[in-house]
């Protein structure tokens, strides 16, 4: 249990100098607009970290983010080195949040669902209603 909230804490001090760096270190004018860290994944023996980031913009903007990111991936690992006190540094891959944009087609989704149900005749409705209810009779 010690181990699963020193994970915690290790891979939440990552999420955060790597949020910091994003905002002000890295110089990569292909890393720009609108990155987050959403999750940092740490591995149980602190070798290996995943770093979960959201990109909003086209795929072609996204692509050349994540080639950005890859490319910077020693920068940000040496970087992290001297801001987080660890026995050795993880290996630091990036990997691609698509679950915000997940979650924004689920909701257009239901809202368009909603629109739909909402622009039905009503005057069907109130029909099937009495039917219903002149069988019972």
């Amino acid at each position: 249990m010690a181990t699963d909230r020193r994970m915690a804490r290790v891979a939440e001090q990552i999420k955060r100098e790597i949020s910091q760096m994003l905002l002000s270190g890295i110089k990569d004018d292909r890393i720009g607009g609108m990155v987050s860290v959403t999750d940092v994944d740490v591995s149980g023996d602190l070798q290996h970290a995943k770093i979960f980031v959201s990109i909003y913009g086209s795929d072609e903007a996204k692509a050349e983010t994540m080639a950005g990111l890859k490319s910077a991936t020693g920068f940000v690992r040496g970087e992290l080195g001297r801001r987080v006190r660890l026995r050795r540094t993880p290996e630091i891959i990036f990997v691609e949040d698509r679950g915000l944009e997940r979650g924004d087609n689920i909701l257009n989704l239901i809202s368009r669902l909603s629109r739909e149900r909402k622009d039905e005749d009503p005057s069907d409705e109130s029909a099937s209603t009495e039917e219903s209810v002149s069988s019972e009779e």
